[in-house]
């Protein structure tokens, strides 16, 4: 079995930044909170070209127009669709809960191409 070479992994994280574009914020229960795209200013990759693991990363404020109050999140997942789709990536965090409009979250979800255990 032959093994993928460097410019194969760098290769796959350039499709999965141009085509993983929508991140969905998830209760503890896995139900969709509120899902966003990289050309949401919220949502922006935050790792440097070439870097192993790509970072995705959300900033939502209790003050959004679209946050509802009080939400509580618990999970990121990766989608290549705005709505329905299977998650290629979840990650799960230490559940928040925006209850005022002073509240701020901020989730990076990290996936590492290739992954290394």
């Amino acid at each position: 079995m032959a093994e993928v070479t460097a410019a194969a992994y760098q290769d796959l994280r350039n499709y999965i930044q141009a085509n993983w574009k929508f991140i969905e914020l998830q209760d503890g229960n896995g139900n969709a909170v509120i899902r966003l795209s990289p050309s949401d200013s919220r949502c922006t990759w935050t790792n440097a070209a070439g870097d192993q693991t790509l970072k995705l990363q959300v900033v939502i404020k209790g003050s959004d127009s679209d946050i509802t109050k009080p939400s509580t999140y618990a999970r990121s997942a990766i989608y290549n669709v705005s709505s329905g789709g299977t998650p290629f990536s979840v990650e799960s965090f230490t559940a928040f809960t925006i209850e005022s409009d002073m509240d701020e979250l901020t989730v990076i979800h990290s996936i590492q191409v290739p992954e290394v255990v």
